[in-house]
């Protein structure tokens, strides 16, 4: 039930955030479908300002799939060191080039992706988000996970795979492809672990607000 005690119209309720941040570009500082691969398996558990910075001279030395294909570890982590669990990550992005080989064989489908070591579905979403693919989902980042709850569109879980299937369940498919990244920039922005809740334009549909006034 929503505010008035009816079933909540989810889609236009939201309506304003999907308006504001329809097709804004994820902060990831990409260039090509290969670097977004590459920064969205290395932003695990990471912020995007972190890959942002290391990125660019990451890429001058392995600009593409084929190079990053014929690397080792031992020349692969002096590059990616300041990133959190860069061991990890390297094994990863090693063996996903070594699969994929050249870039044109990035696939684009949830199945395909998450096949991949380092890619699940938060990973697969985003990267289907921004190349314009089919939703099969809905990003579910930490942004979506602390503030969908927050407004009242599901339960509370950390769990970010929980966070989608709740999701999926209470929103239309039509809008998957953008509210979980409009959710996240909400999040970014406005609707901040200390919440600025006179900015939000869904505040006449959230919980919380309704709660604290």
């Amino acid at each position: 039930m929503d505010l008035f005690g009816q079933t909540p119209d989810w889609a236009t309720y939201l309506s304003p955030i999907l308006t504001k941040y329809k097709n804004r570009k994820h902060p990831l500082a990409y260039e090509n479908l290969y670097q977004l691969v590459v920064m969205v398996i290395l932003s695990a558990q990471d912020s995007d300002a972190n890959i942002n910075a290391v990125a660019p001279a990451l890429f001058e030395i392995y600009p593409d799939m084929e190079r990053l294909s014929v690397t080792n570890r031992e020349a692969l982590l002096p590059n990616i060191s300041t990133v959190r669990n860069f061991g990890t990550k390297a094994n990863w992005l090693i063996e996903i080039a070594q699969i994929i080989e050249k870039n044109e064989n990035i696939p684009l489908t949830m199945n395909a992706l998450t096949a991949l070591k380092g890619i699940g579905r938060k990973s697969a979403n985003v990267i289907m988000r921004e190349t314009n693919q089919p939703a099969e989902g809905i990003i579910a980042d930490l942004h979506v996970i602390r503030v969908a709850p927050r407004i009242g569109l599901i339960s509370e879980t950390k769990d970010g795979n929980k966070v989608e299937k709740q999701l999926m369940q209470v929103l239309p498919k039509s809008i998957w492809g953008e509210i979980g990244m409009a959710i996240s920039f909400l999040g970014r922005e406005i609707c901040r672990p200390k919440p600025k809740c006179d900015l939000c334009p869904i505040n006449n549909f959230c919980a919380y607000y309704a709660n604290e006034n």
